[in-house]
């Protein structure tokens, strides 16, 4: 990034659609005129680009990266949890009046964004470990979905993975977890990992857990499932002790599968709501419980992000490159 640039940022997701205006110099960013926007208040993409661009001081960004909740295909997204949206890079262009517009998945941009948070951004969470200074990093966490993607790291070069692992199977670990699976398949399915570690996942979980154990389940939204378990709600705490648990599991084995011998970090809207409780949870022993592999995975540190803008300093790290090829 030796090359300095300016230009729009983007993290849109199903709830949320962050919008700024970055300004990158080497591995300087700094990120201003952040505005968060309710995506249920907007017919279209195209119409929340507007109403933020609209609201913009200074000289028009003539570049534009968005990070968006789905998977890119040829220059366009359908957003997994907005089916209303609709973003492609001619829109976009067309849209902002930018000379380049590029679109990236929510998690490229967190992965990208990795080398350039400050201590102060992340969390450790678990044992203090030495992760090796270029070895594969793992990001994944759950918000309104489940994202997840690697900075992959062989010492000689760097490329991001990004995938769509929040839709692989859900895979259970105990006879509750087996009982948790069969409910919700006979109600959905197939079960992924998005069902149990999600905010509608985290509801899923109240409400199986409440059918098991013949508890009532007034709770109506994540959120408050979430405020009642800090509450200490005993229904409400069982079920954000076992989505913890869960997390720690699909994080092993994201480790697992990826080779994330740098590290393992957890973003995600919910993940820095609930640090202290995941910190006293069996998120960090799920996640070395994988038998053989036990002592593997006890060597790599684990971190929760807790930097609310990381996905756009990630995207960020792409006006440089866009500049360029203007």
């Amino acid at each position: 990034m030796a090359t300095a640039a300016r230009g729009l940022v983007g993290d849109v997701g199903g709830t949320h659609a962050r919008f700024a205006i970055a300004t990158v110099d080497g591995r300087r960013v700094r990120v201003s005129q952040t505005r968060v926007l309710e995506a249920a208040r907007y017919a279209s993409g195209a119409a929340a680009l507007r109403t933020y661009l609209d609201g913009v001081s200074g000289e028009r960004p003539a570049l534009a990266v968005i990070a968006a909740a789905g998977p890119i295909v040829d220059g366009a997204v359908t957003f997994t949890n907005n089916r209303r949206w609709r973003f492609s890079e001619r829109e976009l262009a067309r849209t902002g009046g930018f000379a380049q517009a590029r679109l990236i998945n929510d998690f490229t941009a967190q992965a990208l964004a990795l080398p350039l948070l400050r201590p102060a951004d992340t969390r450790l969470v678990g044992p203090r470990r030495r992760a090796l200074v270029r070895g594969t990093k793992v990001i994944l966490g759950p918000g309104t979905g489940f994202g997840a993607a690697a900075l992959v790291d062989d010492g000689r070069a760097r490329a991001v993975a990004t995938g769509e692992g929040g839709h692989s199977a859900f895979a259970p670990e105990n006879e509750i977890e087996i009982e948790i699976l069969k409910r919700l398949a006979a109600r959905l399915g197939r079960v992924s990992v998005e069902h149990v570690l999600s905010g509608p996942g985290l509801l899923n979980l109240y409400r199986v857990l409440g059918e098991i154990e013949g508890r009532p389940t007034p709770i109506e939204t994540p959120d408050e499932v979430t405020r009642a378990a800090l509450a200490g709600s005993p229904l409400a705490k069982a079920a954000l002790g076992r989505f913890c648990a869960l997390l720690g599991s699909a994080a092993g084995n994201f480790a697992l599968a990826l080779g994330a011998r740098g590290g393992v970090y957890v973003a995600g809207g919910i993940a820095p709501d609930i640090l202290e409780f995941l910190k006293a949870s069996p998120f960090r022993a799920r996640f070395e419980a994988k038998d053989r592999m036990e002592t593997y995975l006890k060597a790599i540190p684990t971190h929760v992000v807790v930097q609310p803008h990381a996905a756009l300093v990630g995207a960020a790290a792409l006006l440089a490159p866009l500049a360029a090829d203007a």
